[in-house]
């Protein structure tokens, strides 16, 4: 290799093969001296256009770090302005609502001055009207001959004349005619569905809790009216009009006085006359049952049915009754009346006011009935009911399969001998208050009250042996369905089936005549 000072040597003293490196080789030299080379070049460009780079990164930053700071103040702004708008608006609101406040007030006061005002004036009008009347009276004594005198029994008041409130004036002629003594038995029966002595007993029981004191505005109602409006309103099923023609009442009292004595009667006359039976009643009644059908152990006859109202404004579809709607093809709307009765047809067990859409084992389940057998209260006893009914425990239903055996079919025919107790209790009594028999004017939540009181006078009728007309049954059309879980106890099962071999083999189920 040669260095540097070699090359520069002058060119005679080199051999001349080298003549030519040693040109190339200054060449080379000169333009390294002179210009840079073209890598060198080619870095200087890198480098500008890096340096280019970084300096629109730079300003980019800046721009995005500028625009980041307006956008918050401008939210920062913003805020500041909602929370100012927020706060007036709340102060505007309290200023409204303490400016309505004060006129509630004011308006208030003004009202109780007003009412204090009117007090007044009304006891001041009557003060004048009662010193004019009284000095229209003495004016009145002194100008004629004294009268003789009278005890206040006589007169029928123990004091001096009294101001009356003004009524219209209504003819009671046949009210009167129905409670004079001469009046006939049977019209009187005809008319309130039992007899004068019933009557009576019930106007006595109900008399402390019906009674109303006289005011010295008007006389109060007597309580034999006041019953007779409540039985004939039950007994006829009329509408409120004819019954304040009856009766020379008006319409509105009449209705106050039906739900009052209804009221009355479930208060004081229900826990009498409908109750669960005790030990000694169970056991007559299990033996007049088995009497009539040769099933042992059985308390009652069930039976649930169809009570007509008017569409609800509440809960219209759950008191649609679709079954007596497709039947009648016409809309028709029910409440359900779930009644258990003895051998003579008198209900010990009654549960009113389920809507008409419930099958009768739903409305079963609803029942307190249901919560006694629940508790245990009803263990070794059967309560017959229809095929609407499950087979459970303490309930005992017909075979429902579509093949009897001849056993089975017997069967059914004795226990409807016990079902159609349950039946013709309810036709009786359907029959005799024909208001269940037609939609009513009562209100919904008013019905259950009515419809208990209506069993409970049946009870009544039923107990003092009050016929009904033949005339006034009625044929019950109440649609059984057949339950989803029609069979719920494998033991009643086989208690079923144990009874209907006793039955046929004791020869109560129509078959003596095989033997």
């Amino acid at each position: 290799m040669y260095m540097k000072s070699d090359v520069s040597r002058p060119e005679e003293e080199l051999s001349g093969d080298y003549s030519y490196y040693y040109n190339l080789l200054q060449q080379t030299f000169d333009q390294m001296n002179d210009k840079p080379t073209e890598s060198a070049i080619k870095v200087d460009e890198d480098e500008g256009k890096q340096a280019v780079k970084t300096k629109g990164l730079k300003e980019i930053l800046s721009s995005l770090i500028l625009i980041e700071e307006q956008e918050k103040s401008e939210k920062l702004e913003w805020d500041r302005a909602q929370e100012e708008e927020k706060m007036m608006f709340e102060e505007h609101h309290r200023k409204k609502t303490k400016v309505m406040l004060d006129y509630q007030g004011e308006f208030k006061q003004f009202d109780d001055e007003m009412d204090q005002s009117n007090r007044i004036r009304k006891r001041r009008s009557r003060a004048v009207t009662n010193a004019a009347v009284a000095s229209v009276i003495a004016a009145d004594s002194d100008s004629s001959p004294a009268p003789p005198k009278t005890t206040a029994a006589a007169t029928g008041a123990a004091g001096p004349q009294q101001r009356r409130l003004w009524v219209k004036t209504r003819s009671t002629d046949w009210w009167d005619k129905c409670n004079s003594q001469d009046f006939p038995e049977e019209e009187f029966k005809k008319a309130f569905r039992m007899g004068k002595d019933t009557f009576e007993m019930i106007c006595n029981e109900l008399t402390s809790a019906v009674a109303k004191e006289n005011t010295m505005l008007r006389d109060a109602v007597p309580v034999r009216q006041r019953v007779a409006v409540c039985i004939w309103r039950l007994a006829t099923g009329e509408p409120l009009r004819l019954v304040s023609r009856r009766f020379g009442l008006g319409i509105s009292t009449c209705h106050k006085l039906v739900l009052e004595v209804c009221s009355a009667i479930k208060n004081v006359l229900m826990p009498k006359y409908l109750q669960w039976p005790d030990d000694e009643s169970v056991r007559t009644i299990k033996d007049e049952f088995r009497s009539l059908s040769g099933i042992p152990n059985v308390v009652g006859s069930m039976y649930t049915t169809h009570i007509p109202i008017i569409a609800p404004k509440i809960s219209v579809a759950a008191y649609f009754n679709k079954r007596h709607t497709e039947r009648n093809q016409k809309t028709s709307y029910s409440i359900t009346v779930q009644g258990v009765v003895d051998p003579r047809g008198v209900f010990t067990d009654v549960c009113i006011g389920w809507p008409g859409s419930m099958p009768d084992d739903q409305v079963l389940e609803k029942s307190a009935l249901y919560q006694r057998a629940g508790n245990g209260l009803l263990q070794d006893v059967w309560i017959v009911g229809s095929s609407g009914y499950p087979l459970m425990d303490w309930v005992l239903v017909p075979y429902t399969q579509p093949h009897l055996t001849w056993t089975q079919h017997a069967f059914n025919e004795k226990i409807g001998e016990i079902q159609r107790v349950g039946s013709d209790a309810f036709a009786r009594l359907k029959g005799r208050w024909s208001c269940l028999q037609k939609r009513t004017e009562v209100k919904l939540q008013d019905l259950p009250v009515v419809l208990g009181a209506c069993c409970v006078l049946h009870n009544i009728c039923e107990l003092r042996n009050e016929e009904i007309e033949p005339e006034l049954m009625i044929e019950l059309m109440d649609d059984e369905m057949v339950p989803e879980i029609g069979l719920r106890s494998a033991i009643a099962m086989k208690a079923r089936d144990t009874i209907a071999h006793n039955l046929l083999h004791h020869n109560h189920a129509g078959t003596s005549f095989l033997s």
